[in-house]
């Protein structure tokens, strides 16, 4: 099933530094980056393994705590992980918004108070997402690590937070020719005939600069990759199989599929439970339309006899993640 193995992957792409793992809930995805992260720190590359999900389990599986802040993990040099705190993120993604309306109705003499149009402002179903994609916009801009791993929320939420790009580009763009426009009315009816300082332009053209560079990160195949991960399951595949279209028409690089809690056909005795023997039997249907639906399997990683948590049992999966496909 694996013919192009994620370490053969990597290996082929050796400039990739933003590395996102994403899926319908429940499939494995932050153990998949977990790993993923693990393994690129193991390599001698500083990394970051950063959660986007606002549920989050980051620190659950390494066993300790990473929420709001980044730490390093355990004892692996070059190895650190954050779990993004989503309601601070909220509110200084608020305030921000704030102060900016603010300064804009003074800028623009209308005498009024600013809290109903930022109640307007951030009540939109998206705001969420925007303040996530900020703050993860942010992080990568800083440039402090040599590899990103994003553990993403289920994939509809990460749709949005990664559509957000192109979402923001086309908002900025027509804000921006309306504000010409605006500018030019504002001249041709001015005495003066001087061309003024304007604030809002400058925010909106350095906008506009980060937009386009957020963009360019998020499309340049060379450097990024997004990850599915399935289990061999009905549902998991529907969503993956759907997704992966609007992520080609988006532009954002797929990097393959990974499947994940495979149970190993060769533990099957003459003791084994009827369940069991089901469950196999419904994952090798389910594995064989994986193989028809998605020629970029990168990896299929068994179901351990244990929950994976903590660096001994990431270690294991990591293995199994970037084995060769000679071996998988």
């Amino acid at each position: 099933m694996v013919k192009d193995s994620l370490l053969e992957f990597t290996r082929r792409h050796p400039d990739l530094k933003y590395v996102f793992f994403g899926g319908k809930g429940g499939v494995g995805k932050t153990v998949m980056a977990g790993a993923a992260a693990l393994w690129y720190a193991r390599q001698g590359r500083k990394t970051l393994l950063a959660s986007t999900n606002p549920v989050h389990s980051l620190s659950a599986l390494l066993g300790q705590n990473v929420f709001g802040a980044e730490r390093q993990v355990g004892g692996v040099p070059g190895f650190y992980a954050y779990e993004i705190d989503t309601a601070d993120t909220i509110k200084r993604s608020k305030e921000e918004i704030r102060e900016k309306i603010r300064w804009f109705l003074k800028y623009a003499d209308i005498p009024t108070e600013s809290d109903a149009f930022v109640e307007t402002a951030t009540m939109n179903p998206s705001f969420e997402e925007s303040a996530m994609f900020e703050n993860m916009i942010n992080i990568m801009f800083e440039d402090k690590y040599d590899v990103y791993v994003f553990d993403t929320a289920p994939t509809a939420n990460a749709r949005r937070l990664l559509g957000m790009s192109r979402v923001y580009s086309l908002w900025v763009e027509k804000m921006v020719e309306s504000r010409k426009e605006a500018q030019a009315m504002r001249l041709a009816l001015s005495f003066r005939k001087k061309q003024e300082k304007d604030p809002l332009m400058d925010y909106l053209i350095s906008f506009r600069s980060r937009i386009v560079q957020a963009n360019r990160l998020l499309t340049d195949a060379s450097r990024t990759a997004f990850y599915f991960v399935t289990l061999p399951e009905a549902l998991p595949i529907a969503v993956i199989r759907r997704f992966i279209g609007w992520f080609h028409d988006f532009g954002i690089p797929v990097g393959g599929v990974v499947v994940n809690g495979v149970i190993d056909p060769g533990v099957i005795s003459t003791s084994t439970s009827e369940f069991v023997l089901n469950r196999v039997l419904m994952q090798q249907e389910y594995l064989a339309q994986i193989r028809d639906l998605f020629p970029d399997v990168r990896a299929v990683v068994p179901l351990f006899e244990t929950e994976v948590q903590g660096l001994r049992m990431l270690e294991r999966v990591a293995q199994v993640l970037f084995r060769n496909s000679s071996s998988a």
